[in-house]
């Protein structure tokens, strides 16, 4: 049966800190709604009320643009071991750029790596677990180093050109805001 809270519980935390993997759900107001998943150590509970993630460079940066416009976003947790259980955590996120002043002091919350392009702070508006009886057993046998090893090899030059290239605009034509946000540049519209 779901449970709704409206702020993670001690058992919610212990829960999140186990995970090697969530997903992540955001939508504008109308286009493609964009669900990704996320590893790596990329993710921290600030509080029972807000959670942030390391955001790496990408073939896309939807979450980016749909932030700007609608701030909607749902974190969804599976348990794929052990006791079964959803958690998905409902709120508004705020992105945090290179350009802006809590940029290094957020990103001090990760270990660093290349590729960082922006975090996300969600404000929890809602907690709703679910029983997780349908999701299937996994073993965990690693995180892929493949999106690390990527982004080093390219450099900052060579990420900034593929932010350029890939990551300016969502699959619905919006604008992300990313060389202005990180680099101060105007956009090129």
């Amino acid at each position: 049966m779901a449970r709704r809270y409206p702020a993670l519980q001690e058992a919610h935390r212990e829960f999140i800190a186990a995970q090697q993997m969530f997903f992540v759900a955001t939508a504008a107001c109308d286009g493609h709604i964009n669900l990704s998943p996320k590893g790596l150590d990329s993710l921290r509970v600030l509080d029972a009320s807000r959670v942030a993630w390391l955001n790496h460079t990408g073939s896309g940066n939807e979450t980016a643009a749909h932030v700007q416009r609608d701030g909607r976003m749902t974190l969804m947790f599976c348990a794929f071991e052990g006791d079964p259980l959803i958690l998905r955590l409902y709120g508004r996120a705020r992105a945090v750029h290179q350009q802006d002043a809590d940029w290094e002091e957020m990103l001090a919350l990760f270990p660093p790596m290349a590729g960082a392009r922006q975090l996300f702070v969600l404000d929890i508006e809602l907690v709703q677990t679910s029983c997780g009886f349908g999701v299937p057993l996994y073993d965990f046998r690693g995180q892929r180093e493949l999106l690390p090893a990527w982004a080093e090899k390219k450099g900052r030059q060579g990420l900034e050109d593929y932010w350029r290239e890939k990551n300016v605009l969502s699959l619905d034509g919006l604008d992300t805001d990313i060389m202005a946000l990180n680099l101060g540049e105007k956009a090129s519209s």
